[in-house]
């Protein structure tokens, strides 16, 4: 008996799959630091974004006929939104995860749906909608409550609060990628537009990593071997192969759905923090973690609805 699934069961299992993977991020980068103290998150990144290049500049050379006729502003704001989102609030998330602990890190990276509809309020002058407001109040509350319970038990951990803030930094970063997106996929294309956007990204990766390095190839060299398949896995099962699975899911399921299935992101990255790092999250924190899961996917589904 043959079995085939439907194009919804495909869109599920993709989102799925590109949630775990998404999930997998702070894990290995975590792994890393802890393998060597040659590793930081320059270090990483660079690692990441020349395993992930060569796919991206594939995307580019395949739709070069859509970049004719466009404005040199166009082009300004692409290489601008490209670097802000995945170069500098990537940067700043891999060197946040050296302070703070992985699953508090993804529940902080998870508000950036609420800081697009904060921005978005602030630019365009609206008011928040109550249920706006009580989702904002949710996810807040419930990233204070995760982040004070981890503080208070690693009270020894100075630089706590650099790490938390740089993490916040990056989803700050992100949500504004966020903002600048819709115009630049009108101009450019989707696919298009992601490939320039992610080779743009890790081009500067790399000129950082090649100027505020000392002899950087010595180091690379000098990397433990088990540190580069690291970078290589978060290059290709972090970034890339998951960038096409969430792509093929919203064709077919539409971004509500997608976004439903991806809110198990979190809770994914928890437990594969305590079964492979050794982390531990209590009753309170849990709690705090529902609670931001919950108002991000109010804020998140809000968003769609307005958008249909």
């Amino acid at each position: 008996m043959k079995l085939s699934l439907s194009q919804m069961q495909l869109g599920s299992l993709f989102a799925l799959v590109a949630a775990f993977l998404f999930s997998t991020k702070a894990i290995f980068i975590k792994q890393a630091y802890a393998l060597s103290p040659l590793v930081d998150g320059t270090v990483l990144m660079a690692l990441r974004m020349a395993s992930a290049l060569p796919f991206f500049l594939l995307i580019c050379l395949l739709n070069l006929k859509r970049n004719q006729n466009i404005a040199w502003k166009d082009w300004t704001l692409l290489i601008f939104a490209g670097l802000l989102g995945y170069y500098f609030s990537s940067w700043l998330d891999f060197s946040g995860l050296m302070y703070i602990s992985a699953s508090l890190e993804r529940i902080i990276l998870f508000l950036y749906p609420t800081l697009t509809v904060l921005a978005s309020c602030a630019i365009y002058k609206q008011r928040l909608s109550l249920k706006s407001s009580v989702a904002i109040v949710l996810s807040y509350g419930g990233t204070l409550m995760v982040m004070l319970q981890e503080q208070s038990s690693v009270a020894h951990e100075s630089n706590f609060w650099l790490g938390v803030s740089l993490v916040f930094a990056s989803a700050v970063c992100f949500a504004a990628y966020l903002l600048l997106t819709p115009r630049l996929i009108v101009r450019f294309g989707s696919w298009n537009y992601t490939g320039l956007a992610l080779s743009i990204a890790c081009i500067g990766t790399l000129l950082h990593f090649m100027l505020t390095t000392p002899q950087p190839l010595t180091l690379l060299i000098r990397l433990p071997s088990e540190i580069i398949w690291y970078g290589i896995a978060l290059g290709l099962l972090v970034t890339v192969l998951p960038t096409i699975l969430i792509a093929q899911s919203i064709s077919r399921l539409g971004a509500a759905q997608s976004a439903m299935i991806g809110s198990m992101g979190p809770i994914l990255t928890i437990i594969l923090a305590v079964a492979l790092l050794g982390e531990h999250m209590n009753t309170i924190q849990w709690l705090g973690c529902i609670l931001n899961i919950i108002g991000v996917m109010m804020i998140t589904l809000s968003k769609k609805k307005l958008a249909q």
